[in-house]
């Protein structure tokens, strides 16, 4: 596939992550896609992204990601990202504080066909837990 269409399947995918539609995901991630650094307890696979994302957003009800630079080859689409929101629900067993976040994180993702096959990345969760108090700063 083109180094378009990975980033076409990329940016639907935050879309998705940011209309919470996580159905989407199962047109953009393979079944046996490979997350590298998944969240405790993740599954694999597009199932995996739509539990995950719905515990963020039900943690963070306003959650909105926004990519602000991102680069492609043939397979590989890699981008940086900011995660903004609102502590509204339970995260890691902190409840909710009503406290803005506001961090960063990258990703890299390889593509084959037109889905996520594998996943690299990294979120700035420490960054969560101070903005939320749950750990002093």
């Amino acid at each position: 596939m083109s180094k378009e269409t990975n980033i076409a399947a990329q940016k639907k995918f935050g879309e998705a992550v940011n209309s919470a539609n996580y159905e989407i995901f199962k047109e953009l991630v393979a079944a046996d896609s490979v997350d590298h650094d998944p969240a405790p307890g993740q599954v694999p696979g597009p199932d995996g992204y739509a539990e995950f994302f719905g515990m963020m957003r039900t943690a963070f009800p306003d959650m909105k990601l926004e990519v602000e630079q991102l680069s492609a080859d043939e397979d590989t689409v890699s981008f940086a990202y900011r995660v903004t929101g609102t502590h509204e629900g339970d995260f890691m067993g902190n409840s909710a504080s009503g406290k803005p976040i506001n961090i960063r994180g990258m990703q890299i993702s390889k593509f084959r066909e037109g889905k996520m096959v594998e996943r690299w990345g990294s979120s700035d969760e420490l960054g969560i837990l101070k903005q939320i108090g749950a750990i002093a700063s």
